[in-house]
């Protein structure tokens, strides 16, 4: 039986005391922590340090204070496609990228995923570290029955039930010597973003 989901404030409490949650997206189903406590998600998952996590925000205005950067302008024709199946990972260093990538911490994924309520949660809580929530090289799981099943100590978020995830990955694109270089094909086809 699948646990009640957790208020906003319940959840915002939990990841206040470094508690991992699950929330829907547009692609899949996430897991999610603040940054300073990553190291969980690689834990709870399975998964080795050198596959980083991507750091979720509301808006791409909240990822660049967080990061404390200026986008270049020839991202922006990329970050048109946010909120969307989009991951950009920039150049970046610092305590967020030895956080959410600590095997190689000189950049840093980032997604403002297309989901209203989810959205709505990132902007009281802050940008998140995420990742897809399944066990490492398991099958994502889709839905909060399976993820309370896999994860008991996390908390759903809600409301329920859960729109319908697409069950596809996010296109996760890198900018290297000037340009976007496609790193994982995924919902955003590649020549939906500049090359």
């Amino acid at each position: 039986m699948t646990p009640e989901p957790s208020s906003p404030d319940h959840l915002l409490h939990h990841l206040g005391a470094d508690g991992v949650i699950a929330m829907p997206t547009d692609t899949l189903p996430a897991l999610a922590t603040r940054p300073e406590a990553a190291g969980q998600l690689w834990q709870l998952k399975g998964r080795m340090l050198d596959k980083p996590l991507i750091l979720m925000g509301a808006e791409a205005d909240q990822l660049w204070q967080a990061l404390d950067i200026k986008p270049q302008a020839a991202w922006q024709k990329a970050v048109d496609h946010w909120p969307g199946a989009l991951t950009l990972v920039v150049p970046h260093s610092g305590p967020l990228a030895r956080w959410l990538n600590p095997a190689q911490p000189t950049s840093l994924g980032l997604r403002v995923p297309d989901h209203g309520a989810t959205r709505a949660l990132l902007r009281r809580s802050g940008p998140l570290a995420t990742t897809s929530a399944n066990r490492s090289a398991q099958p994502a799981l889709l839905d909060p029955d399976a993820i309370a099943l896999a994860f008991p100590q996390v908390l759903l978020a809600g409301p329920f039930p859960w729109s319908a995830p697409s069950g596809r990955a996010s296109t996760v694109v890198a900018w290297r010597s000037g340009q976007w270089v496609t790193i994982r094909a995924g919902a955003v086809q590649a020549a939906d973003w500049p090359s």
